[in-house]
């Protein structure tokens, strides 16, 4: 199957021609005449599965120009790069239409995307906090929206978005078209769709849990910390083809670290991103990952679904995740488009147990590889990996009291306090010694 065997018009399909596009892949296939019945869809694909252009090719096909620039297509992604990535996607399509498409996101100048909504658009696409900010504002109107689509909802949970993606819900039209992307469904992703859908068709490009198939899979089993790090260096000097590397850790403060080791070996050609890093200084990094002039990006999970680089030829995971679902995003990096991809994980044995919840999730085991001969094995510990000093807990014998007491001695007499009704008779009778009155009344 071609894309002209779609019910697309003329400019989508010169869009596509000059892209280089000729055969959809099995989402875009499956969910193109879902889509164009009208039907609210939830589409589970991993990523690297031209779920992108699944959903925009039939709603761009149904978008048609208005003089009232509202937001008739609402696109929410969980980052700012999946923003850019989306927005550019889109403008690629659109090549030949008559469309205005704005990306909003945070971490930026609020009133310079404010006037930038200001001036009318027909598509946006926005994360969940900055939307919601400026529909508060009154800056934006979402009255008009005819379609919604919601990709990688699942991390959009997971980043904390819950409250403003449900605002955001309430305010949109009741009549409309909800389409979710995701490439894992939680429970609280069924939760949402039960409130805010309508009878969603679940369409499924690979089952839930399962990589891309032309992406190969291996482990090294490294006993440390600086052993990875050994290793690391090892094969992005040795390997040549190693030419545009994503290597996945856990921590941002990790990142920094092994970029400050790797840069020092691959001057130049090295670069870190994560969310600590200001918007101009990822965009960059990421500019300069896709042109070739870094070779190797190191990265955090947050990132793996926003960066788009074609022909990422390997992904390290120098650190094994918890999420077992995080895996398959990271190693969708590579293996795009129906290119051959390689991913490799370095697995210490506290990291074990992780590595076999991703095995039951995909089920599939990762075959280990052998160390190379010329890795030196470091006998260095980092400080999570040094035993903690054992401290025998020997407790107090403290004798108890044979008798309970109270805290303080008993009051003297002077203090102790009495409640007597004392009359003024009596009163007089103390002072004076004897019975004092106060006279007859005179008559």
């Amino acid at each position: 199957m071609t894309f002209s065997d779609f019910n697309l018009t003329k400019p989508l399909l010169n869009a596509l021609d000059d892209l280089g596009f000729e055969h959809p892949t099995s989402i875009q296939q499956k969910v193109f005449s879902v889509i164009m019945s009208g039907r609210d869809v939830c589409g589970i694909a991993q990523t690297g599965t031209g779920k992108t252009f699944a959903y925009l090719l039939p709603c761009l096909r149904q978008l048609t120009f208005s003089k009232n620039r509202v937001p008739k297509l609402l696109i929410i992604v969980p980052t700012r790069e999946l923003v850019v990535q989306v927005v550019q996607s889109v403008k690629q399509l659109t090549a030949y239409m008559t469309l205005e498409t704005v990306g909003v996101y945070g971490g930026v100048n609020t009133n310079t995307q404010r006037v930038e909504v200001e001036k009318g658009l027909d598509i946006l696409v926005a994360t969940p906090g900055r939307l919601y900010d400026l529909v508060l504002s009154g800056a934006l109107r979402l009255n008009a929206v005819s379609k919604l689509v919601i990709d990688e909802v699942d991390e959009m949970l997971n980043l904390g978005f819950r409250t403003q993606l449900r605002n955001i819900l309430d305010l949109l039209p009741a009549k409309r078209q909800n389409l979710l992307f995701s490439a894992t469904i939680t429970d609280e992703v069924e939760t949402l769709m039960d409130t805010y859908f309508n009878n969603p068709k679940r369409i499924e490009a690979a089952p839930v849990g399962e990589p891309v198939e032309n992406i190969d899979q291996k482990a090294y089993e490294v006993p440390n910390f600086y052993t990875k790090v050994n290793l690391l260096e090892l094969l992005l000097a040795r390997d040549t083809e190693m030419n545009k590397v994503l290597i996945f850790v856990a921590t941002k403060h990790l990142a920094d670290e092994l970029y400050t080791t790797l840069v020092e070996k691959f001057p130049g050609r090295t670069g870190v991103i994560h969310s600590n890093k200001d918007q101009n200084y990822r965009f960059k990094t990421v500019d300069k990952f896709k042109s070739g002039e870094y070779h190797f990006v190191i990265a955090t999970d947050i990132i793996a679904r926003g960066i788009d680089v074609a022909e990422v030829s390997h992904v390290i995971n120098f650190d094994i995740p918890e999420t077992p679902e995080n895996y398959i995003h990271r190693i969708g990096r590579t293996g795009r488009a129906d290119r051959k991809g390689i991913a490799i994980s370095f697995v210490t044995p506290k990291e074990k147990e992780n590595m076999q919840a991703i095995e039951s999730l995909m089920n599939y085991t990762v075959p280990i590889a052998p160390l190379p001969e010329s890795l030196e094995i470091s006998a260095l510990l980092s400080e999570d990996e040094k035993p903690k000093p054992y401290e025998k807990f020997i407790p107090l014998n403290i004798p108890k009291p044979e008798f309970a007491g109270g805290a303080f001695h008993e009051k003297s007499e002077k203090n102790k306090k009495v409640n007597v009704i004392v009359s003024h008779a009596e009163r007089m009778k103390k002072k004076y010694g004897k019975p004092k009155t106060r006279g007859s009344k005179k008559k």
